[in-house]
């Protein structure tokens, strides 16, 4: 399931603004959202999560996966696994990515060596409609029927 989610139209979100950004224009269809680089280390793995949940309530039947980025924090990272992440962004060359790697395979979740490619929404703005334009034709490229499996 969760590789499937890897095709998909990405996006970094901040906040819970870029979030509900991000599921309005995706309108059903399904995407990835990214945390900014390194955001376990800042903001941590429940935060991150609790502003993934109120955008989700905000728009029920949205279909989306989130990747919490803990760069080469093993301990960033095994939190994230707790917190109920089934996509970590980890630094595979740690000492410690064996023990991650472990832990994941437990919780049924990934961990990604690399960050997929992804438009930062952070760089654009709701209010211009160019930037409106920008992410719609990225989701775009989805219909809102196909599901990942």
């Amino acid at each position: 399931m969760v590789k499937a989610f890897l095709k998909l139209p990405a996006v970094v979100v901040h906040g819970r603004a870029q979030a509900e950004w991000a599921l309005r224009i995706a309108a059903g269809r399904p995407l990835l959202l990214l945390s900014a680089p390194g955001a376990a280390l800042n903001v941590g793995p429940g935060w991150f999560k609790a502003v993934l949940d109120q955008a989700a309530a905000e728009h029920p039947g949205s279909t989306f996966i989130a990747a919490l980025d803990c760069a080469a924090a093993s301990g960033a990272a095994l939190a994230a696994l707790r917190a109920g992440f089934k996509l970590v962004i980890f630094d595979l060359g740690h000492p410690a990515a064996a023990s991650v790697l472990g832990a994941a395979a437990e919780a049924g979740a990934e961990v990604l060596g690399i960050r997929p490619a992804a438009l930062d929404l952070g760089a654009l703005d709701p209010r211009r409609r160019d930037d409106e334009r920008r992410i719609s034709a990225l989701f775009a490229t989805v219909p809102p029927q196909d599901q990942p499996r």
